[in-house]
């Protein structure tokens, strides 16, 4: 019998590695998909649909909105809307496949709101000042906005206890090690094994 996969949301302040550690956790686990959005903004060269977004109109995005059929979505300052399609996680997950969906915080807790069984983990930085470095280490924006994303990241913390786990990243190997005791833990949960219990259960009669 198939397990159903698991939808595994990290997310966490700007800064923090969410990218990194999803890119790593991949590395070391080819078999676990990630989540592809869907977006209204325009394909760029080298990106193909269905892979790297879900590529639709804006008409079709907003009927899509009406129609209950993201998990979360958003539009950002350019206009665009991203936004986490039910069906794709839901064919996902039936399949038995684990899902990752890194996401930002305010997205997670519309997830959250929806789909409660996922498997929610805040991931944070080793200390504040660690995060200000790595913001200011990235060298992609102007002091104004590493002082808001800073700012936003003090905010941020507050949600913490919204999720199910909290996650260091001051090594990467470490945090790696520990989401993936947090998905062998959540694999034997009786409440995801029902269906096989009831099968032994039923077989030894």
């Amino acid at each position: 019998m198939t397990q159903k996969g698991l939808l595994i949301v990290i997310s966490g302040p700007s800064g923090c590695g969410k990218g990194t550690i999803c890119k790593e956790l991949r590395r070391q686990h080819p078999e676990i998909k990630v989540s592809v959005s869907a977006t209204t903004r325009e394909i760029r060269s080298g990106e193909t649909d269905g892979k790297d977004y879900f590529f639709i109109s804006k008409e079709e995005f907003e009927r899509h909105i009406e129609e209950g059929e993201f998990l979360e979505y958003a539009r950002i300052y350019s206009g665009n809307y991203y936004g986490t399609p039910k069906k794709y996680v839901r064919d996902t997950l039936l399949s038995g496949n684990d899902l990752i969906l890194e996401i930002d915080i305010q997205g997670a807790l519309q997830v959250k709101e929806k789909f409660e069984e996922g498997v929610f983990i805040f991931l944070v930085p080793p200390s504040m000042e660690e995060l200000h470095r790595r913001l200011v280490q990235r060298g992609r924006e102007t002091p104004e906005l590493i002082m808001e994303r800073f700012k936003a990241a003090y905010e941020e913390m507050n949600f913490i206890n919204r999720y199910n786990y909290v996650v260091t990243n001051d090594k990467v190997d470490e945090a790696i090690r520990k989401i993936e005791a947090i998905i062998a833990a959540e694999k034997c949960r009786v409440i995801r094994n029902d269906a096989l219990l009831n099968e032994i259960l039923n077989g030894g009669v």
